[in-house]
């Protein structure tokens, strides 16, 4: 029997099934993987169920050097940008992401994102639990409708294209986006040259582009210096897709009106300076935390890994 590495505790009828199928390690400690413990997971598993925050680099695969076992890396997850898939093909290891089932839970979460934010949902919640609540005024915490307003999407792919019809269909947005291809919108929608051509036309701009080395601090500070004053960015991509640092200066410096953010450039750290804005809407990954979800993310990443353990090759494979 095989043996299966799971990096953090998944749906309890999905790890029945795994039980079943390998012999099963479950591992429970908090975090991800260091790269010295995704080193020895390479040496002592045929195949492992990671996820975000394990680090399966290119010096993970170099140090498990003539020792590798692992066959299979079954992601947990679209982005896979913890694993070095390049490495990974090298060492002749499949690895394979979850694309599809997360895509109307993040796109939800998108829109949360965009709503909390323009309407100053976050800052009106934490006033009235600390009791600094004065009751109703005229221009108390007023903030940005969102209905008619111009979307701008970074990156049209499934996701980006989930929170444009939200925004189309459901709040009577003009949407434009980015892409760095030309890609035709499966709803009325505008694709633009250039990034900052959509940064300086978006009143709200969502970044849902993959991540990885290409995208890194895409969202630069030209790039947020291009956005109006009154524009909002929301980011449910990856956390080093969006300078942070440049995006903390903008907000503390007021050149642009607010951002809401579900993931971070180092998660689970979240700067001291962003947690004390009161124009950021935080949130600790949620974009594709529902029980259906989660539980049809773990089920592709484990299905994955029954292919490449039966000879065929896995359905979902990025290498």
């Amino acid at each position: 029997m095989k043996k299966l590495l799971v990096t953090r505790v998944i749906a309890e009828p999905v790890l029945e099934q795994a039980r079943a199928l390998f012999d099963t390690t479950v591992r429970t400690a908090p975090g991800g993987l260091t790269e010295e413990e995704a080193a020895e997971a390479l040496t002592r598993y045929d195949a492992i169920l990671p996820t975000l925050g394990d680090a399966f680099t290119a010096a993970a695969f170099a140090r498990a050097g003539a020792d590798l076992r692992c066959g299979m890396l079954g992601n947990f997850g679209v982005g896979y940008n913890h694993i070095d898939a390049s490495a990974a093909r090298d060492a002749g290891v499949s690895v394979s992401n979850t694309p599809d089932v997360l895509t109307d839970a993040t796109a939800d979460i998108g829109m949360l994102l965009v709503l909390a934010t323009c309407r100053r949902a976050s800052e009106g919640e934490r006033m009235l639990r600390a009791g600094e609540w004065g009751g109703f005024g005229p221009k108390s915490l007023l903030g940005l409708q969102v209905t008619g307003k111009v979307l701008g999407i970074v990156g049209m792919g499934r996701i980006g294209q989930a929170v444009a019809h939200r925004g189309h269909y459901g709040f009577g947005m003009p949407v434009i986006y980015y892409n760095r291809s030309r890609k035709e919108a499966p709803m009325p929608a505008r694709q633009v040259e250039t990034l900052h051509e959509l940064m300086g036309e978006a009143d709200i701009v969502v970044v849902t582009t993959p991540g990885g080395a290409e995208t890194t601090k895409l969202i630069d500070a030209a790039a947020i210096a291009a956005m109006r004053p009154t524009g909002v960015l929301v980011n449910i991509s990856r956390g080093e897709v969006v300078d942070e640092t440049a995006l903390i200066e903008a907000l503390e410096a007021g050149t642009i009106a607010g951002a809401g953010l579900d993931v971070y450039e180092k998660e689970p750290r979240v700067p001291e300076r962003l947690r004390a804005l009161s124009n950021c809407t935080l949130l600790p990954h949620l974009g594709s935390a529902t029980v259906e979800t989660r539980q049809a993310m773990a089920q592709m990443a484990l299905d994955n890994i029954i292919a490449w353990s039966e000879g065929r090759d896995p359905p979902q494979r990025v290498n």
